[in-house]
Parts: structure tokens; sequence; C-alpha cells
């Protein structure tokens, strides 16, 4: 069952405060009103935006990374990604990424899906591009970042997502929107 449908802008923040600042995100406490003039308390992640690429190669096949991912204490297969710079746009960030993770300069990299990925309780705002025209160069991973690279057909990375070895959000909506550009494409 559910309730009547809210205003835009009709919750009211009575007051914030910064619980934490760090080198990816920060952390609000808000106290707020609702339109309903119940008052509540919002816990709200503030992050400054992430980038992902999906590298296709000429002849279709695909390119995941592997690495260790320490909130869910477990190695996961997922697009080349990261945190957008300062002064970067999403194209430049999605690029640089996917150079420094896999040694992949792309000649062309075109937007694919632009969405918040936890929008209940963080602000996190993600850009996804599929990559093409490759170029080899020397990765240049980040100094905490151990990374596997892997080339495999759309099929083969369908096949992963059904038996659960990828289960990354960002990996999830890229790929199965590649399969839909193709399917798309043979018609």
């Amino acid at each position: 069952m559910s309730g009547p449908a809210r205003k835009p802008g009709a919750l009211a923040v009575l007051s914030r405060r910064e619980i934490y600042s760090g080198r990816v995100l920060r952390l609000e406490v808000d106290d707020v009103r609702e339109p309903n003039g119940a008052t509540g308390i919002r816990e709200v992640v503030r992050h400054r935006g992430s980038v992902a690429a999906l590298p296709v190669h000429e002849d279709g096949r695909v390119v995941l990374v592997r690495q260790w991912r320490h909130p869910i204490g477990t190695l996961m297969w997922e697009l080349p990604a990261g945190l957008m710079n300062a002064g970067e746009s999403p194209a430049e960030g999605a690029a640089r990424e996917l150079e420094e993770e896999t040694g992949l300069r792309a000649a062309r990299v075109e937007p694919i899906a632009d969405f918040y990925t936890t929008p209940g309780f963080c602000d996190e705002r993600m850009y996804v591009f599929r990559a093409t025209g490759f170029t080899q160069v020397p990765p240049r991973p980040d100094d905490d970042e151990e990374i596997e690279v892997k080339t495999c057909s759309l099929h083969e990375a369908m096949e992963m997502m059904r038996a659960g070895e990828i289960r990354e959000g960002k990996t999830l909506v890229a790929l199965l929107l590649e399969a839909q550009r193709r399917a798309g494409a043979e018609r």
C-alpha cells in the first residue's frame, strides 16, 4: 500500500551536521521535517562521483577487471572504474581509469548510462561509458590496487552474470545495455 505522492522539495532540512569527511566521501546527518509534519533523521553519504568504462574490442569481446573490495571482503569482477578527479569530465575520468587499470587507451568513449548508485542514503552519481578503438599503453594501477584483467566474449560475461560471478551494479547495467545494443543492431 503506498501513501500520498510527495511534492518535490516538500521535505525541510532543519539542521545538518558533518560527521566525517575523508578522501572518498563525507557523512552528514540531517534533521528533517517530512511533508506530513513528522520529524526524522537522515544519514547521507556525499560522494564526488564515479566513472566506469565498458571496453569493447572490434571483435566484440569485452574487458573486465577483478580486484579486492574491502567493504564486502571479496574479489569482484567489474568494469574498470574509479573516482572522478577535480576538474575532470566524466568521459576524461572513464578514459583515465581504463588506461590505469587495463593499459588500454580508447580512441572513442561514448556515454551509455548515468545513474545514482544508492539514492536511499548516498548521492553518488555514476557515469558509464562504452570505450572502443584501443592502443596498448602501460597500465598504471594505484599503489593499493592489484588488478587482474580478463578479456571475454559478451556471451561469456553474461554467463558469468547468470552464475553469480559478476554481482556488481555498474557492470550488470553496462553488460545488459551492451547486450541490448547488439540485439537492436541485429534487427
